[in-house]
């Protein structure tokens, strides 16, 4: 029976994803990410006719993967309780509660190693992170536009979602930088006991 190359081509997308994070785009070859998957050039070459095919491929599987939990935290949220505000709150705890696995041993961020590529910017390479970064912002701030509802003082409920989409990326950085892993679950509380006290 024949092979679709399904598994061939996941392996050597995760061995690129490992090496990138790690290393940057510019600095993992080619040879290094077949050595990693344990694929033969001609496999390689056959799913990705150049590294860039291969980094465009990576960016986009990664930029879905992060709008698809994005995602999974607003059905979450939605399901949990029809209080807007509440929802909001179980959002945010929902990634609060996940701070492990978001700060896995391999959990450094594809996007900061794409972004600093000025030709992978430049090319469009990084097109799927803006598509991503504007998955996030569109749904906080439907998300906590309902919580505010139509309050005269109400902070402006997109630059509130952006807010929280920083302070996740920031909390990521911060608790990588530090070597402390208990920084990130205290940003989350932090920023979730923040937006309780905005939505109250």
């Amino acid at each position: 029976m024949p092979r679709d190359g399904t598994a061939t081509r996941s392996r050597i997308l995760d061995s690129a994803e490992r090496l990138v994070k790690v290393n940057g785009y510019a600095a993992t070859s080619v040879d290094q990410v077949i050595t990693e998957s344990g694929t033969s050039k001609g496999a390689f070459f056959h799913h990705f006719p150049s590294k860039l095919d291969l980094a465009r491929t990576l960016v986009q599987r990664y930029a879905d993967a992060d709008v698809a939990e994005l995602r999974e935290a607003m059905a979450h949220a939605e399901a949990a309780t029809d209080d807007p505000a509440e929802r909001v709150s179980a959002f945010v705890r929902w990634f609060e509660e996940r701070d492990e696995a978001l700060l896995g041993e391999e959990s450094n961020c594809l996007y900061i190693s794409i972004l600093t590529e000025r030709e992978l910017v430049v090319d469009g390479t990084s097109d799927p992170i803006l598509g991503a970064v504007v998955a996030w912002r569109e749904e906080l701030t439907r998300l906590i536009g309902a919580a505010l509802g139509d309050r005269e003082d109400a902070p402006d409920p997109e630059a509130l979602a952006d807010h929280v989409f920083v302070t996740f990326e920031g909390a990521f950085l911060l608790a990588r930088s530090t070597g402390d892993p208990t920084t990130m679950r205290r940003q989350l509380r932090a920023l979730r006991q923040m937006l309780e006290a905005v939505l109250r």
